[in-house]
């Protein structure tokens, strides 16, 4: 017997929607991050790019649990001296709530080109409606 090693011409790309509505934030971000490595697949290699394309709509209606709405901050620094600001996760989510996806799924994948590579395929929009349809996305169901 051989063992199969996956090569990079022989990974087919899915394209799959998920609604964020009603949605618990960090299981949400965790089965994201699963089909965008390609963890959901019989051909996963830790060292290669087998993910999926995911597609996020109704951003902006995920829930959370307990006081992360107050408690939970987002940082970004500028690089300059006293350029550390900082918001909490009720301003992201009015502001921009397709920020806080990105940033709870970007924390769950590999922190090098890979992981960069990875996170290019996730889409996430605010709104019920997305620009991919011609992609015919299939539906992922995350409460499974």
């Amino acid at each position: 017997m051989k063992t199969y090693i996956v090569k990079a011409g022989d990974v087919k790309r899915e394209w799959y929607v998920v609604d964020a509505a009603g949605q618990n934030l960090g299981r949400l971000a965790t089965q994201i991050a699963n089909v965008l490595r390609g963890k959901h697949k019989p051909i996963y290699t830790p060292w290669l790019d087998t993910g999926d394309f995911v597609i996020v709509v109704n951003a902006g209606k995920v829930t959370v649990t307990g006081n992360k709405l107050i408690d939970k901050r987002y940082y970004r620094y500028s690089g300059y001296p006293g350029g550390l600001t900082s918001t909490n996760l009720s301003k992201m989510l009015t502001e921009h709530p397709e920020r806080v996806i990105e940033e709870a799924v970007r924390g769950m994948m590999p922190k090098n080109k890979l992981g960069k590579a990875m996170i290019k395929k996730l889409k996430v929009y605010a709104a019920p409606t997305h620009p991919h349809a011609a992609q015919q996305p299939k539906p992922l169901t995350i409460n499974e």
